[in-house]
């Protein structure tokens, strides 16, 4: 997530610490931040007076006891004090660009979204999102933002901000995302990868809240991941962990972009799932997902993509043993059928103690987990 420099003084560095830990985990109590951070209790209580002090920061008590509250008292939660200005989102996908603003907290009050193929038209798509916002705030009569954060389908160089991989996004290499929407937009933007966006809207607002340590998986024209260990968001060394979309498939030969065959998402994708299911509805047109009719045949056709994802899946909990497996996307929020595939074959193929501690659910925030994720990012962004 974003790091803002540390001031001259280790006392001033251990406070904007604390500050991040605060503005990552949405909101905490003493006692997360002292566990997050490895800090002593006395050190952490200094650093959260002065955030108090500086009006950067809020303390309320919390209906109930929580960790920390100590002989059942209600645990005192900290959020970060946001602006008042609002913020925007963009999440690009491979097919669709979606651009919502939100209201100092976070809060979508309007969106807008187009199709257009962004792998491939990297500046036309960058010049219709800088526009789509344009639009919206002129709409909403709102004369400026306080921060925009960009969800990209494909990995980023954290050292350098570039896409690196020619093979998922072949327009955008050497690009930086970030740079060219500033230069656009004019405010602060910060880029990240969408699944893990998707991850961070699930750790603050879906159904990944109740859980430190989980998977994310988007599953829509792409397939990716996005990682939560310790109730925070994991990118890897250089910011490309989650990339499971071309993990090939033993026994597939469909050719995928990357120039391999038999790649993840060459069968468990929009595009393939919408091929399938063409073939069993003749003359229908105008296919769009998530889909939300209960259709047996339809939902046969997710359960088997299902089951195929949750093979390689199954994999990933015994490498990882989270808590959670969480499935988001256009086809994760789709009538479920996927779910379902997935959870049977995650439950067969996974050790039986992985299994036995899994809980495997649809995305709390549906087919908007990005968006929201990135919209709530931004709040934190609005901050510094």
């Amino acid at each position: 997530m974003p790091q803002m420099p540390g001031d001259s003084s280790p006392r001033d560095r251990t406070r904007e610490d604390v500050f991040r830990l605060i503005q990552s985990a949405g909101q905490a109590t003493r006692a997360r931040i002292i566990e997050l951070s490895g800090l002593s209790r006395s050190t952490v209580n200094h650093a959260v007076s002065r955030l108090l002090a500086d009006e950067r920061v809020t303390e309320t008590q919390a209906e109930g006891g929580g960790p920390g509250s100590g002989s059942g008292r209600p645990a005192a939660i900290l959020r970060v004090v946001p602006r008042d200005a609002p913020v925007a989102a963009i999440d690009f996908g491979h097919n669709h660009i979606n651009v919502a603003l939100g209201d100092p907290l976070g809060r979508p009050i309007a969106e807008e979204r187009v199709e257009i193929d962004v792998d491939l038209r990297a500046t036309d798509a960058m010049d219709h999102a800088a526009g789509l916002l344009d639009g919206l705030r002129a709409s909403a009569g709102i004369d400026s933002v306080a921060a925009v954060v960009a969800g990209v389908p494909g990995p980023l160089d954290t050292d350098s901000g570039l896409v690196r991989s020619p093979t998922i996004l072949s327009s955008w290499v050497g690009l930086d995302p970030r740079k060219e929407l500033q230069r656009r937009l004019g405010v602060p933007v910060h880029a990240e990868n969408d699944a893990l966006l998707g991850a961070y809207g699930e750790l603050h607002l879906g159904a990944g809240s109740r859980y430190s340590d989980f998977l994310y998986v988007k599953v829509s024209h792409g397939i990716g991941a996005g990682l939560v260990v310790g109730g925070l968001p994991y990118r890897g060394s250089r910011g490309f962990a989650g990339e499971i979309g071309h993990t090939p498939l033993p026994g597939h030969t469909e050719m995928c972009r990357c120039g391999n065959r038999g790649c993840l998402e060459t069968v468990v994708s929009v595009s393939a799932i919408a091929a399938q299911i063409a073939h069993t509805r003749p003359g229908e047109s105008g296919l769009r997902f998530p889909l939300q009719e209960n259709d047996p045949v339809t939902d046969r056709i997710l359960d088997d993509a299902g089951r195929t994802l949750g093979r390689v899946l199954a994999a990933f909990c015994n490498l990882l043993n989270p808590q959670a497996l969480i499935v988001g996307g256009e086809l994760g929020a789709s009538t479920g059928a996927l779910v379902q595939g997935i959870t049977t074959t995650v439950t067969r193929h996974a050790q039986p103690a992985i299994a036995a501690g899994l809980d495997i659910l649809p995305a709390g925030l549906g087919a908007q987990a990005e968006l929201l994720g990135a919209l709530r990012l931004a709040t934190t962004l609005a901050t510094n």
